[in-house]
């Protein structure tokens, strides 16, 4: 038996690199999963429904909730995964840039986990799990829009697990640092991030050397502990900002001599 039996789920950004290992894993787990995205996930695997989905249209979570209450009749499930970056300081982004970051890393969030309260509160031991980022924490440089988002993203996190855990809902945020995923290769070709242009071949190295762990993460290390949090083991952790980076945010950067 699977830690997730029984249980249906719904992840947005379902499609992508650290969406895709969730939804892989908790199928394996035993559970229903929906995997939502712009992009369809066309030969998902045994367990796994592919759906398009806008995390910015409160129509598409509205119809969305009802094709899962229609079929499942509940939720228990909720990781909204879904995001993008901006690599600029606000100086370079445009009021159009940063409107659509927080229109897909905040407003998604909120707009998935309102709607999908109601099928949530059916279950009497739902999981909600948001995706922040240590650099809501801490900032990388030329992300300063992406910071502010996931800055909102734990601060929201927070409120929801204190308004809905009388209602038998917990709710978390996952704060990975580097994880090997398409959006780490676009901030290393950035103009910003000071890879030079480089890329995480040529950069692998220099990226491991500044963690205490001597790597960064994999999306399969980050869906572990997505897992966890999904579970009934997970039971009484609500409220909280779990950093996952290898201990880079714990050190204190040593200047370059």
């Amino acid at each position: 038996m699977g830690a997730l039996d029984g249980k249906t789920a719904f992840v947005t950004g379902g499609a992508g690199g650290i969406g895709r290992a969730i939804c892989t894993r908790f199928a394996k787990e035993g559970a229903k999963v929906v995997a939502a995205d712009l992009a369809l996930w066309e030969d998902p695997p045994e367990g796994v429904r592919g759906v398009s989905y806008d995390v910015t249209s409160e129509e598409a979570a509205v119809d969305a909730m009802a094709r899962i209450d229609a079929e499942w009749g509940k939720l228990d499930i909720l990781v909204n995964a879904a995001g993008i970056e901006i690599e600029e300081t606000i100086e370079n982004t445009t009021l159009e840039a940063w409107n659509r970051i927080f229109a897909i890393n905040v407003t998604g969030a909120f707009l998935t986990a309102k709607h999908a309260l109601p099928l949530l509160r059916k279950s009497g031991a739902a999981s909600v799990i948001n995706f922040g980022s240590y650099d809501g924490f801490i900032a990388d440089p030329g992300l300063a829009a992406y910071c502010a988002t996931k800055g909102a993203v734990h601060a929201l996190t927070r409120a929801m697990a204190c308004d809905h855990g009388p209602e038998g809902i917990r709710v978390n945020a996952i704060c990975p640092g580097y994880v090997d995923t398409p959006m780490l290769q676009s901030f290393f070709e950035g103009e910003g991030s000071g890879g030079g242009g480089g890329t995480i071949e040529t950069l692998k190295q220099a990226v491991r050397d500044v963690h205490p762990t001597r790597t960064y993460g994999t999306p399969d290390d980050i869906a572990n502990l997505v897992n966890w949090l999904a579970s009934d083991e997970a039971r009484y952790a609500s409220g909280q900002l779990w950093v996952i980076d290898g201990g880079l945010s714990a050190q204190v950067q040593q200047m370059k001599l």
